[in-house]
């Protein structure tokens, strides 16, 4: 993405319907995802892949299937890095009011519309909820007209009564964009994913986006609420999940260095603050699962 890009992104769902249902089987390619919102909500279901999630404040890693839901001009990244054998992505975009506005006033909407309130912090479904949604998502592909529209509320429904999930932005603040402070963060985050490995100044990342540091760093922590040092070695812990689960061979020493760290205690005590475990510990559980 360039400074002159929109980060506002346009949707228009074909004609005739009023949600815009995508499918991608192929590779995602990572390195075009950029930071972004729209008013639409989005509704993601990856059946098999792995990738890095950052919706909001919150950045994970997952090497599964994920059902999210992101509210209405919530920022968000890409997700899948790569899509495993057989893998899909499905997206579904919608706005609150794709029914009209006055059918949101009805009484049986308000599961639902709280459902949207909830979204704006991102929704994280769990194992339960993606098992027996996950298939109907893949299938509203096959319906249009009015049965698209009707298999969707049922999808809705469902996600608005269940308990099974997670806030992917609980303690953080759910906050709505503006067009130019998402150019800004969208300049910003690219170059720290591309950079994260390396020793990031603030002098170099505030000439980024044409700031003096302290104005830099007070624009960061008002636009994120966190500072950008907490942003890179979250960064840089997603990242060391990621090689603790995907290279086991690795020894964490190396996964420590290879993620930017240059000492390993701190390395230790940063993804124990972030993680709320040892880089061991977080292996050790790793293995169990796979065995």
């Amino acid at each position: 993405m360039n400074a002159k890009k929109p980060t506002l992104e346009k949707i228009t769902p074909s004609f005739g319907s009023s949600i815009l249902v995508k499918q991608h089987r192929e590779h995602v390619d990572k390195d075009n995802a950029f930071w972004h919102f729209h008013p639409e909500l989005e509704l993601v279901y990856i059946n098999k892949g792995q990738g890095k999630t950052h919706i909001g404040n919150h950045l994970s890693y997952f090497n599964n299937s994920q059902l999210i839901l992101i509210g209405a001009n919530l920022p968000h990244n890409g997700f899948a890095d790569r899509l495993t054998a057989s893998g899909s992505e499905t997206v579904i975009q919608f706005k609150t009011d794709f029914l009209g506005t006055d059918f949101l006033d009805i009484p049986e909407m308000a599961p639902i519309i709280a459902l949207f309130e909830r979204a704006k912090k991102g929704i994280r479904f769990k194992v339960d909820t993606k098992k027996k949604i996950g298939l109907k998502i893949e299938k509203l592909q096959e319906h249009n007209g009015l049965k698209r529209v009707l298999k969707f509320l049922e999808i809705l429904n469902h996600l608005a009564k269940t308990d099974d999930y997670t806030l992917l932005n609980a303690n953080g603040f759910a906050f709505e964009a503006e067009a130019q402070d998402s150019l800004k963060l969208g300049v910003i985050f690219k170059y720290v994913r591309r950079n994260f490995q390396n020793h990031i100044p603030l002098e170099e990342i505030a000439d980024k986006v044409s700031m003096t540091v302290p104005s830099f760093c007070r624009y960061f922590k008002k636009s994120t609420g966190k500072t950008f040092t907490q942003i890179v070695n979250e960064y840089r812990v997603v990242h060391a999940t990621k090689l603790l689960s995907e290279e086991i061979e690795m020894s964490i020493t190396d996964v420590c260095f290879e993620c930017g760290f240059n000492n390993f205690s701190h390395f230790n005590k940063v993804f124990n603050d972030i993680t709320g475990k040892s880089a061991s510990t977080y292996r050790k559980e790793i293995k169990m699962i796979i065995q």
